[in-house]
């Protein structure tokens, strides 16, 4: 990616008109009704990964650029950043990405078919510093009970986080499920340009020195979670 389109990409404007339709690139999840029929969703039969809270977009626009053989739809409570994300993706017209404004434990539990998902993505969620606010963060048993419910065997869910704490109580509750396996930590890399990060947030905490815990866990062969 040249400096150019890099800072191109940075610039988006963070105020997107909400009058502006930005369908396909983004819907609000009360336009979606019942359980999601990916085919009809994507016109194509390719492998779906999920990203819950994908903010700005960043991981959406790489990942669809390098794997244009598979779909990803971004999950974004906070509409102002969700179509800041889809408007980097409509800008290019990227057939393979797509962001939902929405609560994605609504989508996860109710509207996602079960074993339809090839990867879900979990970076940098808030992690609701105060204590009494922590029944507020995404990783929770109904949440990993809700991934292991939609992804697909053999299926992979992927978290990153700055906050240790936070990694400690979501790593214990990956770690101890039934139908999830760990896999090995992935290894941190160089980025080779200011795109060149898994978020816009990874690349804010790196460049101040923060270390990033990361894990990999797959879904084993078996039955969904109760």
């Amino acid at each position: 990616m040249s400096a150019a389109e890099s800072a191109d990409l940075e610039s988006s404007s963070p105020e997107i008109p909400e009058s502006l339709d930005m369908r396909p690139w983004f819907i609000a999840s009360r336009d979606i009704k019942g359980v999601i029929n990916w085919s009809e969703f994507w016109g194509n039969d390719q492998p779906v990964e999920i990203d819950v809270g994908c903010g700005r977009g960043l991981f959406l626009f790489n990942a669809s650029q390098e794997h244009p053989e598979r779909n990803y739809v971004g999950i974004e409570l906070d509409f102002k950043e969700g179509r800041r994300g889809a408007m980097r993706l409509l800008k290019r017209n990227t057939p393979n990405a797509r962001v939902i404004g929405g609560d994605a434990t609504i989508l996860l539990g109710k509207q996602i078919k079960p074993h339809s998902v090839r990867a879900v993505h979990v970076y940098f969620p808030d992690p609701w510093w105060k204590r009494r606010h922590h029944k507020r963060r995404i990783f929770t048993d109904e949440f990993v009970n809700w991934c292991a419910n939609i992804i697909e065997f053999g299926g992979e869910l992927h978290h990153w986080t700055d906050v240790k704490e936070y990694f400690e109580v979501s790593s214990a509750l990956m770690n101890h499920h039934a139908l999830f396996d760990p896999l090995p930590t992935p290894e941190e890399r160089e980025p080779t340009h200011n795109m060149d990060y898994q978020t816009s947030f990874e690349r804010k905490k790196r460049r101040i020195g923060s270390t990033i815990h990361r894990g990999v866990w797959r879904r084993k062969d078996g039955s969904a979670a109760s």
